[in-house]
């Protein structure tokens, strides 16, 4: 009889602390659901996703903090711009893209921060030796190449292999890409990491005045600014 009730004491207590466990779960999962910027929220980090998207042509709305439409429709063009889910909600994947720290993380990784600063630093180089006479948007243009090729199956899937791509840049071939970058390069290098894409998809760029290459010459043109013409 004892041992009965002592067996049904611990079968209660297993069954409790179960209990609690899915409930911790449960509030895991809700919380990290709720640290999400979504339609309807109200914070800073919504106000952040606004500035970004504003300043890269995604949105025209008011920079408010709040999650209305207009926001909405944003996130959900600069995701399909970017390969992401399109589902208009600012998880970490998205907002890892826009150069955002998540609210709902409170660290990362020190190989990924080196890994960022890495890119960053070798995209800054290799603006500043192509296009540092240009205007800010036309170094970012750069950038947006280089980050269109990494991401065309038709070039390396890598910066680094971008870049260093046997006769893809001049800055490489004359030695500019050993030069120290100015903070607007590294900007520059930053806005195009985070998605900003003032040349439209282009995966070529070359200056009308100087170039030599009638192949390039056939190639669909998307815009041009400043001395560089940019196409697909």
């Amino acid at each position: 009889m004892i041992r009965k009730v002592f067996n049904n004491r611990i079968s209660i207590f297993l069954f409790l602390l179960s209990l609690i466990a899915t409930i911790m779960i449960i509030g895991v999962r809700y919380n990290n659901v709720e640290a999400l910027s979504k339609y309807g929220s109200n914070s800073n980090e919504v106000r952040q996703i606004q500035e970004k998207l504003k300043r890269w042509g995604y949105y025209d709305g008011s920079v408010d903090g709040i999650y209305g439409s207009k926001t909405l429709a944003a996130v959900k063009s600069f995701q399909k711009k970017n390969g992401l889910s399109v589902d208009g909600i600012a998880g970490e994947k998205t907002l890892n893209a826009m150069g955002i720290t998540s609210s709902s993380s409170s660290s990362s990784s020190s190989s990924s921060s080196s890994s960022n600063s890495n890119n960053v630093n070798l995209l800054a180089r290799l603006i500043y030796g192509e296009a540092r006479g240009e205007s800010y948007t036309g170094q970012v243009a750069v950038g947006a190449v280089v980050m269109n090729r990494v991401k065309s199956s038709s070039f390396p899937n890598t910066i680094a292999g971008v870049i260093y791509q046997s006769g893809s840049f001049d800055a490489v071939s004359d030695g500019q890409i050993n030069m120290n970058p100015d903070n607007t390069a590294k900007s520059a290098a930053r806005d195009a990491l985070n998605g900003w894409d003032p040349s439209y998809g282009a995966i070529y760029y070359f200056n009308p005045a100087t170039a030599t290459n009638k192949w390039i010459w056939s190639r669909p043109m998307t815009i041009t600014i400043g001395k560089h013409r940019f196409c697909k």
